[in-house]
């Protein structure tokens, strides 16, 4: 069976990726999650996930952020970006921080479940109306760059970055974590070596380079 975990905080926008995902899978697990802690907090109770349909935009999620977690805690499960940008030059760095593919929030429920069967068959999926235009743009160096300093980091160094991010103590981490305060300090260290960043404002600022502007209120 296919599993699969829809992560948009608009519950119309989710019931209408479930549906797609019904109608062209047929016997398939979905799950649901409105913000990104209960993503992470899904796949960590189901590791077979085989798919997460991840917007950009929600509570704990900025922009690419959040494609950045999943890909640095869960590297083995599949993210089909779903959001309202839909210029060519954002789809780009989406592809480049390791989606399997994208899908504008403007995609009849047929393009949907074209993109889930594609992804889930281990192709990656774009829209035909910007395939070419994204094909035209070269990789940014930089965030091909960051990427792959963000991808070597470990599940737990991941997530002690987020809650740096958030601008949590060590010892907050620590409580937060379930882990001793000494612990942190060597994921911190590490982090930072992994990352090329000398301190948190560093890391902080290696993060606010993922988010994007809000795409629209209506969306």
């Amino acid at each position: 069976m296919t599993n699969l975990l829809i992560a948009d905080d608009h519950p119309l926008f989710r019931a209408a990726l479930r549906l797609a995902a019904s109608e062209n899978l047929g016997n398939c697990s979905v799950r649901e999650a409105a913000d990104l802690p209960a993503v992470l907090a899904a796949l960590a109770a189901e590791p077979d996930t085989d798919l997460v349909l991840l917007d950009l935009h929600m509570p704990g999620s900025r922009g690419l952020s959040g494609l950045a977690t999943l890909r640095g805690q869960h590297p083995g499960v599949a993210v089909l970006v779903v959001s309202a940008h839909d210029d060519p030059r954002i789809v780009r760095r989406v592809l480049d921080h390791g989606a399997a593919g994208f899908i504008p929030k403007s995609a009849s429920p047929a393009e949907i479940g074209a993109a889930i069967c594609s992804v889930l068959d281990c192709g990656r999926w774009l829209p035909p109306a910007l395939a070419e235009a994204v094909a035209a743009l070269p990789a940014d160096p930089a965030d091909a760059d960051l990427a792959g300093r963000l991808a070597r980091l470990t599940e737990q160094q991941s997530r002690v970055l987020a809650l740096l991010a958030e601008g949590l103590l060590n010892k907050q981490i620590a409580d937060r974590l379930g882990i001793q305060e000494r612990t942190v300090k060597a994921h911190v260290t590490a982090i930072f070596e992994k990352l090329r960043v000398r301190n948190r404002t560093q890391a902080g600022m290696l993060l606010k380079s993922l988010e994007l502007g809000e795409p629209g209120r209506a969306l």
